[in-house]
């Protein structure tokens, strides 16, 4: 999720950029991860899961971009004052995990705009989706940690105590790390390299873009495997 924050963050030039996840008993959004130079303020704060533009976005499942946040009567301006930052745009989509909204991520203040495109909003989409998966990946290596766990002490029975157990589990679990070096995160540092791109050229990446996705799923189709 910090990766996630830090891309989305770099490639819009953004102040901030912020996830918060909701947490049950009781019911409220928390703010985890943030990036951006603006962010780290907003790290920890809790709020309703229907309260300010954050609590909008998650409870209606509906993305949001305000070019004038002071205006809107959705804006929470004591949770803003306490991050120490009083933004002027934002854009705000859902995370969604199995059909359900998890979080919303957010992005503050462009440098070179003062308000946010279609085009911004179909790419934080994407970054909601690898954000959504990200969370769906880590609830199952945690999942995957405690059934590991309890295979190997129901096998050891007492000859593994709780450290040797311990070890065990995590020399395996290492293997679930996401690869830092993976092809996503240096496309990721590409894309930030073309915020002042002409029109022109844009299309040309795009059109780029396309012809790689055809190919993928046209080489997918014929080896029989469903693209992931």
């Amino acid at each position: 999720l910090q990766s996630v924050v830090d891309a989305a963050a770099a490639i819009f030039a953004a102040e901030a950029s912020s996830i918060a996840l909701f947490e049950p008993d009781p019911d409220r959004l928390v703010f985890r991860v943030a990036g951006g130079d603006q962010g780290d303020g907003v790290v920890g704060i809790e709020v309703a899961p229907t309260h300010g533009i954050v609590g909008y976005v998650f409870s209606t499942g509906e993305p949001i971009a305000l070019s004038d946040v002071g205006s809107d009567p959705r804006f929470d301006r004591k949770t803003a004052e306490r991050t120490g930052y009083m933004p002027r745009s934002i854009a705000a989509v859902p995370l969604v995990d199995a059909g359900a909204t998890v979080g919303v991520l957010q992005v503050l203040d462009k440098h070179s705009e003062g308000s946010f495109s279609l085009r911004d909003m179909d790419l934080l989409g994407v970054f909601a989706r690898q954000a959504a998966a990200a969370i769906e990946a880590a609830r199952v290596g945690r999942d995957s940690e405690r059934l590991l766990r309890n295979a190997l002490a129901r096998i050891g029975g007492d000859a593994l105590d709780d450290e040797a157990l311990d070890a065990l589990v995590t020399a395996a679990a290492l293997e679930l790390d996401r690869d830092d070096d993976a092809p996503f995160w240096r496309l990721v540092d590409r894309v930030a390299q073309l915020r002042d791109t002409r029109d022109v050229d844009l299309e040309l990446v795009e059109e780029i873009l396309g012809v790689v996705s055809r190919h993928r799923s046209h080489r997918l189709g014929r080896s029989g495997r469903r693209p992931r």
